[in-house]
């Protein structure tokens, strides 16, 4: 499953696939470019380290003038290793997860057609996210995993 979301505008969209590969990451991404976000000259994505998830997948997916015009396209941030939780996405999949998805769904098709249900009610309702974690938070929390620099 891949999401993405704007938090601030209470849109998300979801995409069920039955593999997590190079190619569909490529294909969920270039959709939320021409599809999605058309007029944007930019699009900010906040991402987990997968491996799947990086620009040079496009390039073993699409032409290079296509994949290069793609990633062009992107500003990407990556959350901090086991910070998956940093990523509003991962929120909006846990909420997902209690509302749509503890249920058994007999078929792919199902949880296709559950998913994209639950998508279209959120994104009517314009749920937003409220992010909360401030700077100075993310110094007290994540300092583990930052060095500090001292003079």
């Amino acid at each position: 499953m891949f999401m993405a979301c704007e938090p601030l505008a209470g849109k998300r969209f979801v995409q069920v696939t039955a593999q997590r590969t190079k190619a569909d990451w490529a294909a969920f991404v270039r959709d939320l470019i021409d599809v999605q976000y058309p007029h944007a000259e930019k699009l900010v994505l906040v991402m987990d380290n997968l491996n799947t998830h990086t620009p040079s997948s496009f390039y073993e997916v699409f032409p290079p003038e296509e994949a290069r015009r793609l990633a062009r396209k992107l500003e990407i941030h990556y959350t901090p290793k086991h910070g998956s939780w940093l990523n509003m996405a991962e929120i909006e999949l846990a909420i997902l997860t209690r509302q749509c998805l503890q249920q058994r769904l007999a078929t792919p098709e199902l949880m296709r057609q559950e998913v994209a249900a639950w998508q279209q009610e959120r994104n009517q309702a314009n749920v937003t996210l409220s992010w909360r974690f401030t700077a100075s938070d993310a110094r007290i929390k994540l300092k583990k995993l930052y060095p500090s620099l001292e003079v």
